[in-house]
C-alpha cells in the first residue's frame, strides 16, 4: 500500500483512507457507547419522537419548528436544509453548552504532500470561544455514506492538525493524539465516528507518505435491526427514536474526548 499515489487535495475518498492506513471498524451500540441499555428518552416531549412532518397545531412551537426543518430537509431539495437540520437537531438535544458555539461551514486548514494551501470544509461544527474544534459532522451531496466517511476522517486530521496549532499559539505543548468525535449525516441517517488522529498520522499526512502504524476508526450506524430494512431516516418516527437514543449517548461520549484537548 505504500506505492499508492497521494496528491495535496482534502476532497478525501476511499482511495486516501486505504493510501493512509485508515480502516474504519464498525461496532454495535453497546460497545461504541460503552452502555448495556439505550438512553432514557422519558424526558422528552413525546410529540418531539412522535409526530410526523405532517403536523397539527397542538404541538409546541420549538417542535414545530424542528419538523419544519425536517420536512425542508427531505422535500427541499438544498444542501443547506440538511445542513439546517442537522444543527437544529444538535441544539434541541442540548449538544451547545456554556463558551460552545455551534456553527456551518467551518473552514479547517489541512496539510498535505507539503502543501499547507489546502482547506477542509464542515457542514456543521462545534467550536470553543478559543477557536477549538470539538466536534465535526459532514453529509455527502448524492446521499452516499462512501462518500462521506473519508471526507469527515480528513476533516478530523485537519481538526488535530488546527488544534494543536493553536496550542502552540497559547504556549502549551502539543499532544500526540486527540480523538475528534464526527458524525456522518446521509439521507437523514446518522452515523457516530470516534476518530483517533496521532501526530505520526498527521505527518504522514503532512509529507503524503504511508504510516507504518494502522489507525483504527470506529462507528456506528444508526439501524432499526436487521430485522427492520429501511431506506428512510429520522423522517420516520420509529427511526427516529433510535437516532436520539444515539445523539444523547453520543454527547456524552464526545464531551469526555473533546475535553482532553482544550486549551
Amino acid at each position: 500500500m505504500a506505492d499508492l499515489s497521494r496528491s495535496a487535495k482534502s476532497s478525501w475518498t476511499a482511495h486516501e483512507l486505504i493510501a493512509y492506513n485508515i480502516t474504519v471498524i464498525t461496532q454495535s451500540p453497546q460497545e461504541f457507547f460503552h452502555q448495556n441499555a439505550e438512553p432514557s428518552l422519558d424526558d422528552m416531549d413525546p410529540s418531539l419522537i412522535n409526530s410526523t412532518t405532517d403536523q397539527d397545531h397542538t404541538i409546541p412551537n420549538n417542535i414545530s419548528h424542528y419538523l419544519s426543518h425536517l420536512l425542508l430537509a427531505v422535500e427541499g431539495g438544498q444542501e443547506s436544509f440538511s445542513i439546517g437540520f442537522s444543527q437544529e437537531t444538535l441544539h434541541i438535544l442540548g449538544f451547545i453548552e456554556r463558551d460552545v458555539v455551534l456553527t456551518s461551514r467551518y473552514t479547517i486548514p489541512l496539510t498535505i504532500c507539503g502543501k499547507d494551501n489546502q482547506t477542509v470544509q464542515t457542514d456543521v461544527c462545534l467550536v470553543d470561544k478559543k477557536l477549538m474544534v470539538l466536534f465535526i459532522m459532514r453529509g455527502a451531496k448524492n446521499n452516499s455514506p462512501m462518500q462521506a466517511e473519508p471526507q469527515v476522517v480528513a476533516a478530523a486530521i485537519a481538526a488535530y492538525q488546527h488544534n494543536n496549532k493553536n496550542r502552540q499559539n497559547r504556549g502549551l505543548p502539543i499532544l500526540d493524539a486527540m480523538i475528534i468525535p464526527c458524525i456522518t449525516m446521509v439521507a437523514l441517517q446518522p452515523t457516530f465516528y470516534l476518530v483517533p488522529v496521532t501526530q505520526a498520522l498527521s505527518m504522514a499526512v503532512v509529507a503524503g507518505q504511508y504510516p507504518e502504524t494502522t489507525t483504527e476508526v470506529t462507528k456506528c450506524v444508526t439501524s432499526l435491526g436487521q430485522d427492520h430494512q429501511t431506506t428512510k431516516g429520522m423522517e420516520t418516527p420509529e427511526y427516529r427514536q433510535v437516532a436520539f437514543q444515539h445523539f444523547i449517548a453520543f454527547k456524552g461520549l464526545a464531551k469526555e474526548h473533546w475535553k482532553t484537548f482544550l486549551v
